[in-house]
């Protein structure tokens, strides 16, 4: 005689495919803070794991980038800094670039990069992407400071002027952040299905280097070609750091406002894109 024997279990975690498009569990991702801590740790160890300097190889590639274009465009090309010092202007633009880029890689690259893990054990899919944010300020805080020592340099010889919107800095890192996750976020989503797309990311961000008041002040723009550059939600960006810290130039507070917004939108969009790839990514890579 077989007999069934019903039992009623009681779960702390139950654990399905999300149901909601647009779903951040914010419990969630910091009841997994150890989890990013050991995901930033692992990002900056293994950059410079086994190298003699150290984290101090974060500050080779943005100083070979400012004496370059200091020299290339500057020197030969003779294009204007709006009477702020090459290294101060360079330096200004390539800091907040390579920190928007580095955030829209670890987003980008969240699905590729991981999926191993998201294979074998669970945990919020949008930590890996959230810990590169963080684990990318080391790298920033670093390059600061060069930035800083710079600006200490030349403000003593009187060629710049900081100003009080110097304490917006901190708001101004927090929009990149958001706007390189986003997107990222986007991308990786699109990744999953079409691979073409990452044939496309490398010109994408070199077009929008160059779109972005980089190497060049707002104010050389031609008159024509100005409203297309008010559209890059970077460049207000830029222009209120570099004005902050020098006092050339200028800051628009419209132009930062849109920034902000676009930056929450593609957020938005990028979180959204994300939980509908995220249910069946695993069968799709």
């Amino acid at each position: 005689m077989n007999s069934v024997i019903n039992t009623k279990e009681n779960w702390t975690t139950v654990i399905s495919s999300k149901n909601k498009w647009f779903d951040i569990n914010i419990k969630e991702i910091i009841a997994y803070k150890d989890l990013i801590f050991v995901l930033v740790k692992r990002d900056i160890v293994s950059i410079y794991k086994q190298t003699v300097l150290g984290p101090v190889w974060f500050l080779f590639g943005p100083l070979f980038t400012v004496f370059t274009y200091t020299f290339a465009f500057s020197t030969i090309a003779n294009i204007s800094t709006d009477g702020i010092p090459a290294p101060v202007f360079y330096l200004a633009g390539t800091i907040l670039w390579s920190y928007f880029q580095a955030c829209f890689g670890g987003g980008a690259n969240t699905f590729n990069a991981n999926a191993n893990i998201f294979g074998k054990v669970y945990f919020p899919r949008l930590i890996p992407s959230i810990s590169s944010v963080f684990s990318n300020l080391l790298k920033l805080g670093l390059q600061f400071i060069v930035f800083l020592i710079f600006c200490i340099y030349y403000y003593n010889q009187g060629l710049i002027i900081p100003n009080w919107y110097v304490l917006i800095f901190p708001f101004l890192i927090i929009i990149m952040a958001v706007m390189g996750l986003g997107v990222g976020l986007m991308i990786s989503s699109m990744t999953v299905k079409y691979r073409d797309v990452n044939q496309l990311i490398g010109p994408f961000m070199m077009l929008l280097m160059y779109a972005s008041p980089i190497i060049y002040p707002s104010s050389s723009v031609p008159g024509l070609l100005k409203p297309y550059l008010s559209l890059n939600p970077i460049s207000p960006i830029i222009d209120a750091f570099r004005y902050a810290f020098t006092g050339a130039g200028h800051i628009s507070f419209t132009g930062l406002i849109y920034s902000m917004i676009f930056s929450v939108f593609v957020l938005f969009i990028g979180v959204l894109l994300f939980n509908r790839v995220e249910k069946n990514f695993i069968d799709s890579i």
